[in-house]
């Protein structure tokens, strides 16, 4: 008998790189890619195990309960076909056993359910006449897929007539599902349509959970695969604004203490995120991460997918008490050596190894014992005068008390009533930049745009955050000749991992005094910062163009 999956694979092209993502939310992982991740996962059973080959346990089990192609399960079963051979030299028993002892899924819908079964059973039905398994009895197997719903709660409560009855009912609006934060005016949807409620998440017992789903004695060794990345939350033109729920994958995930876990996930959350302080705190606090392999540039891991900020994938042992294995990976290529480092030395993840030894030095360094304070305790919150993108006169001329505000790549007059906070900052010099900065490109090498210098009588809408507010002209050129730095700048792109830039993206520059002119040369020096890390430094972060537009920002949305 011929195993239809493990001839899949020779041919050119393997079917599963031929198939389209279903969006920049649920994509599709290149087998290349899923074979790394397995990769990954055999070195560290193999470490822990006195170079024992998972691949040769036939007790093992394996869950993805993200399933979208099957990816993850078919390279699984063709690994554990090649690797069980002398357990079970008949194919057919092995193949069988594999699939119905060690290998389990849930899709993440109907489509992506069937799919699955199709690369992995060769059928859409387990128990189908073509199914290479031969003791299925259902139709699922053991890729489980049921329609699930939201949980709709909270919102507001209001009073309508019944256009029938012409009788007062009460009604709800604005609900949002209590597991995901689903909104309910987005995907409360017919029979017909996907709800998007994720099985795995829609419960408040994962355990019981699994037991319902795959038996109640059923504890998976590894828990594997690629999870939805965030649901549109009914905000922003055109479904633009979204709700992360990959943390909410992983923290069921991790909940069911698997030996290992391998994930992939967006990178934001190491520095930002919507949402996702508790969950980045959790994730730095957990010494149970013993590799993170994290790709920066735009395309290198999904082409064709946006993914700002990249993507990462992740080992998690439960096993494993200690430092992480962190690279960082520019297409194929591991960039600089891979470093042992705890996660939680910072508030942030720092996503580079060279970085982190810099930033180590900044942090070390001491003024009459004292550690430096730091800029982003003074940066402005969002809408530093109260403004959001409001845009005035083209001149002063008829206004009372006009004050000149700077807005999107605009410059114009309102009256002083208008500002409705920090109204003492108006008549103070002060500098200023954008809150969006960069591209959807593949390289961020500005990090910040460039400083605007805002005498007295002036104000800001909410494209920009205010920098700092001093006593005199000179000091503000001097805070912008340093904000204009590369050094400045690298500490920025430490915490800034999308085009979005808050006052938290500056707290890792000190706060210098600006009675003086500060180059990157004299920072360096202050800082004791080596040639090398020099070299470092300048190889990411560009010359500050002479050329930049005040306010510029291409694509700086979020």
């Amino acid at each position: 008998m011929t195993l239809a999956p493990f001839t899949l694979r020779g041919h050119n092209p393997d079917v599963l790189t031929c198939i389209a993502n279903l969006s920049n939310d649920e994509v599709f992982t290149p087998p290349e890619f899923a074979n790394q991740m397995l990769d990954t996962l055999a070195a560290a059973w193999a470490d822990a195990n006195d170079g024992a080959d998972i691949w040769t346990k036939p007790d093992v089990t394996f869950l993805d309960p993200f399933t979208k192609s099957g990816v993850f399960l078919r390279e699984i079963t063709r690994r554990l076909t090649d690797g069980l051979i002398l357990t079970f030299p008949d194919l057919a028993q092995r193949v069988d056993h594999i699939l119905t002892r060690q290998v389990f899924g849930i899709g993440i819908t109907q489509l992506t359910a069937l799919l699955a079964r199709r690369s992995v059973y060769c059928s859409k039905f387990a128990n189908g006449p073509h199914s290479i398994a031969r003791s299925f009895t259902t139709e699922d197997g053991n890729i489980w897929f049921d329609r699930t719903d939201h949980a709709w709660g909270g919102g507001k409560r209001e009073f309508r007539v019944d256009p029938l009855t012409r009788e007062e009912i009460a009604v709800y609006t604005n609900r949002k599902c209590t597991y995901c934060g689903a909104s309910e005016g987005s995907y409360a949807r017919g029979d017909d349509l996907e709800t998007h409620a994720y099985a795995f998440i829609h419960t408040d017992d994962i355990r019981a959970r699994i037991a319902e789903l795959f038996g109640d004695n059923m504890q998976f060794d590894v828990i594997i695969g690629n999870p939805p990345y965030q649901l549109g939350d009914g905000g922003g033109g055109g479904g633009a604004s979204a709700t992360p729920i990959y943390n909410l994958f992983v923290e069921k995930a991790l909940a069911l203490d698997p030996r290992y876990a391998v994930m992939i996930t967006p990178s934001r959350w190491f520095s930002g995120g919507k949402g996702l302080d508790d969950f980045r705190d959790r994730m730095l606090a957990d010494h149970r991460f013993a590799k993170l392999i994290d790709y920066p540039q735009l395309y290198d891991v999904f082409p064709g997918v946006k993914i700002r900020g990249g993507v990462s994938y992740w080992l998690w042992s439960r096993d494993h008490e200690g430092p992480c294995e962190v690279t960082t990976k520019i297409g194929d290529e591991a960039i600089g050596e891979p470093a042992l480092r705890m996660l939680d030395a910072y508030d942030v993840l720092v996503r580079r190894n060279e970085g982190v030894r810099i930033l180590d030095k900044v942090r070390a360094h001491r003024v009459d014992g004292e550690s430096e304070p730091l800029l982003g305790d003074v940066v402005s919150a969002r809408k530093p005068f109260g403004l959001t993108n409001q845009r005035g006169k083209a001149t002063p001329v008829g206004l009372n008390d006009p004050v000149l505000v700077y807005g999107n790549q605009t410059e114009s007059y309102m009256e002083r009533s208008a500002i409705t906070s920090n109204v003492e900052w108006v008549d103070k010099w002060k500098v200023l930049l954008v809150k969006a900065h960069g591209t959807s490109g593949r390289d961020d090498v500005t990090i910040l745009g460039e400083p605007v210098v805002a005498g007295p009588g002036t104000a800001c809408t909410e494209t920009y955050l205010v920098i700092g507010v001093v006593d005199s002209e000179t000091e503000a050129r001097n805070l912008a000749i340093y904000m204009r730095t590369r050094f400045v700048r690298f500490l920025v792109s430490l915490r800034k991992i999308t085009q979005n830039i808050t006052r938290d993206s500056y707290l890792f520059v000190p706060r210098l005094s600006m009675d003086r002119v500060w180059t990157d040369r004299d920072l360096y020096e202050r800082y004791d910062i080596d040639s090398e890390q020099v070299s470092f430094i300048e190889s990411l972060i560009a010359e500050r163009p002479s050329n930049d537009v005040p306010g510029s920002d291409e694509d700086g949305d979020e």
